[in-house]
């Protein structure tokens, strides 16, 4: 009998599980094992397993196994929405909405129809925006510590553009990307479509491991860093000034490209200065309007140096050529008006509520957060399968993210990611409650 070929091995075992042959939760052979029954190589087994591991189809877990993964849709960028109960609480995904936002729109859109020509706002918009709307920004920033000139802001259609065009222009396929082990997914996504080589920097409970970075780029020609010092997804830290101040340093030695996501950075009131006020020469800053007004108004921007104003600009003429004029007049409308500054000042208040009805529901668990965030990091033990866990509570009405969507490398945390911002605040407290109560049914 000839050894099976390594793909061979590999596609019986993906058709076993996508057809439910294996059930979730299957645990496999050892590689030990696989390597014997198959008459091949160890690392030709361990490599199988890895590629199932990469197809989102096992789950190793150190000690215990190689187990097939639940695969009901709770984990990744895309989480399924479908439940198999009533909906009890969406903490997969952060929409928070004020009370009176509607009302705000319908104010808002009939200004707009009997303000100036409107017709203007059918008109093709430049790539990055109007001077008046980029200036309009520039001003807002301000109240984050980000002094810069209105050319030197391009406006985007939301935070995710900001990071992609931005990535797009600055750097090149098989460039090497360094992101924090725990990270925002949708920069795991762009450095897919956009062939990057993503490069995982240990995390530490402050940030990441400065120390690690160092001999990252000591051994490597890193390119970027992308990171989220100012109220991280998922961790919830605040760099402290010196880790911010070492590694602006780090950027200049190394020569690299430091892009800052500011997507939460409103939620804490008294930050250190971001990356982009300490080395504004070699720091894009992007940000956006989706978690402090709402999701459905895609509205971001991106601050870059000089240098690169041009290239991202090219970039995104590329991408969508210009910005919108309907929702550019309104995002700006409600920056000028103060509505923004308004709405930001609620979501702070409401944060903070949220965060306490956690710390209450949660007391005694794992738990990592900003006080003020909507956000909290929940670790489990090691029996509990982050997967299983979220197919429990999603049969509990329950829809949860497990940690592999943050990990950017092939380390698999034992947690989940819960959002608070979604629920109706009084409903927040029973959720965590009933969450808390499935979790501990699991036995060792």
């Amino acid at each position: 009998m000839r050894p099976a070929s390594y793909k061979a091995v590999v596609d019986e075992f993906a058709a076993a599980i996508r057809s439910g042959a294996l059930p979730a939760g299957a645990r496999l052979p050892t590689h030990r094992e696989l390597a014997r029954e198959r008459r091949v190589a160890l690392a030709t087994a361990t490599r199988v397993y890895a590629e199932l591991a990469a197809m989102g189809l096992v789950v190793g877990e150190p000690g215990r196994g190689t187990f097939v993964r639940d695969r009901s849709g709770h984990d990744g960028l895309e989480p399924s929405r479908e439940l198999p109960v009533p909906r009890v609480a969406d903490l997969s995904f952060n929409q928070p909405l004020a009370r009176g936002q509607a009302d705000l729109l319908r104010l808002a859109l009939r200004g707009l129809s009997t303000s100036g020509e409107v017709e203007s706002l059918l008109r093709q918009h430049p790539p990055g925006g109007r001077r008046h709307d980029r200036a309009v920004v520039a001003t807002y920033l301000l109240g984050r510590g980000i002094d810069s000139a209105p050319a030197n802001v391009l406006l985007t259609g939301g935070t995710q553009q900001a990071l992609d065009t931005v990535l797009r222009a600055l750097t090149r396929p098989g460039d090497v990307l360094a992101v924090d082990a725990l990270t925002y997914p949708g920069v795991k996504l762009i450095a897919r479509e956009q062939g990057l080589d993503l490069a995982p920097v240990p995390v530490t409970a402050t940030g990441p491991d400065l120390d690690a970075l160092d001999r990252l780029c000591r051994a490597r020609p890193v390119r970027a860093v992308y990171t989220m010092p100012t109220v991280h997804n998922p961790l919830g830290w605040v760099l402290d000034r010196g880790s911010r101040d070492r590694l602006v340093a780090m950027a200049r030695a190394r020569d690299f490209v430091i892009v800052e996501d500011g997507t939460y950075a409103f939620l804490d009131t008294a930050p250190p200065p971001p990356l982009r006020a300490l080395a504004p020469e070699r720091t894009c800053y992007v940000a956006g309007l989706s978690k402090n007004v709402a999701t459905g108004l895609r509205f971001g921007f991106a601050v870059v140096p000089d240098r690169h104003v041009r290239a991202v600009t090219a970039s995104l003429r590329a991408a969508a050529w210009g910005v919108p004029g309907i929702v550019t007049a309104l995002a700006t409308g409600w920056i000028a008006d103060g509505t923004v500054a308004r709405l930001e000042h609620d979501r702070r208040r409401d944060a903070a509520a949220r965060q306490a009805l956690a710390r209450a529901a949660l007391a005694g668990l794992d738990v990592t957060a900003h006080p003020a965030s909507y956000l909290v990091w929940l670790g489990l033990e090691p029996y509990q399968r982050p997967d299983r866990v979220a197919a429990l509570l999603a049969g509990q009405g329950i829809l949860v993210s497990t940690g592999d969507a943050f990990a950017a490398g092939p380390y698999r945390p034992h947690a989940l990611r819960l959002a608070l911002g979604s629920p109706p605040l009084d409903e927040l407290g029973p959720a965590l409650r009933r969450l808390r109560a499935a979790i501990e049914t699991i036995p060792p």
